[in-house]
């Protein structure tokens, strides 16, 4: 196994000329392709506009499906999904863009998902501290569908891409949505 770095790192990310809804993720030399939100890139997020935020947010926590696979290689903090394991996505709840357990009777997201997006998710520091009611909630570093289908506002990449990128970076990295 390669040995973990301790710098932190800075991801980058950009869109493609050609579609909005694509663009590239760099890390130094590692270069891989990414899905980005349905609505592409936007400077001003509102809560379910579809559009992956411009900014420089620190990669906070890794969450893992532990049915799926090892947990990832990586100095950030990381925890297994359960069943149970939610987000809040209700602009009015007082766990706004917070982690919650199921059942939860506000608007929510299940973190356990059928699919295979949440195998590996990162949380970003997108409107966390302090959650701002309606700009925007569960934005995360996530798993892509096959082809790299949009996401809801999310950046995404290929389960290799996510467990590569991982074990380059170290407590502090930030990713760098470019408009």
């Amino acid at each position: 196994m390669k040995t973990l770095k301790k710098s932190a790192g800075m991801l980058e990310v950009r869109a493609s000329p050609l579609n909005r809804t694509r663009g590239v993720l760099s890390l130094g030399r590692i270069t891989v392709p990414c899905a980005l939100g349905r609505s592409g890139i936007v400077t001003r997020k509102r809560e379910g506009d579809g559009g992956t935020p411009v900014g420089r947010f620190e990669l906070l926590h890794v969450y893992y499906r532990p049915d799926r696979g090892l947990p990832p290689a990586t100095l950030l903090p990381t925890e297994p999904l359960t069943p149970a394991s939610g987000w809040c996505d209700d602009p009015g709840h007082r766990l706004y863009n917070r982690p919650v357990q199921l059942p939860f009777s506000a608007s929510h997201e299940k973190m356990w998902r059928d699919d295979r997006l949440y195998d590996i998710v990162v949380v970003l520091d997108c409107n966390l501290n302090p959650a701002v009611k309606g700009q925007g909630s569960a934005i995360f570093f996530h798993i892509a569908r096959p082809g790299y289908s949009p996401t809801e506002g999310c950046v995404a990449v290929s389960p290799e891409h996510m467990r590569l990128i991982l074990q380059n970076i170290g407590l502090g990295a930030e990713m760098v949505i470019h408009a």
